[in-house]
């Protein structure tokens, strides 16, 4: 048994789920901030056996995208709206995939 932990971005937490839901995979979304740019993003736990992480990790890089994105430079964060800091493009998007392995499992 597997517990994976996959931290999506917001735009595609919808539609990765629904997919994984409808394959039949048991997911818990959780409301999650990143550290780096500072923004929402999704963190989806999937309980499953081992033999379907391969099944998972299809979905996910069937429907977790990356994009090109124009943020302000860390430079400026905590700066007033009208800081003219220079801003960068950045890669967003994608799924970030942990797998962990579960001791034991009881659904009560």
């Amino acid at each position: 048994m597997k517990l994976i932990l996959a931290v999506v971005n917001n735009d595609d937490s919808a539609v990765v789920t629904s997919a994984l839901t409808k394959e039949g995979f048991f997911v818990t979304k959780l409301t999650t901030t990143g550290g780096f740019l500072m923004v929402g993003n999704t963190t989806l736990l999937i309980g499953t056996e081992d033999d379907q992480i391969d099944n998972i990790k299809t979905i996910l890089r069937r429907y977790c995208s990356t994009r090109k994105q124009i943020n302000p430079s860390s430079s400026s964060f905590g700066k007033s709206l009208d800081n003219q800091g220079i801003a960068e493009e950045v890669t967003v998007g994608g799924a970030t995939f942990f797998v962990l392995s579960v001791d034991s499992y009881e659904k009560l």
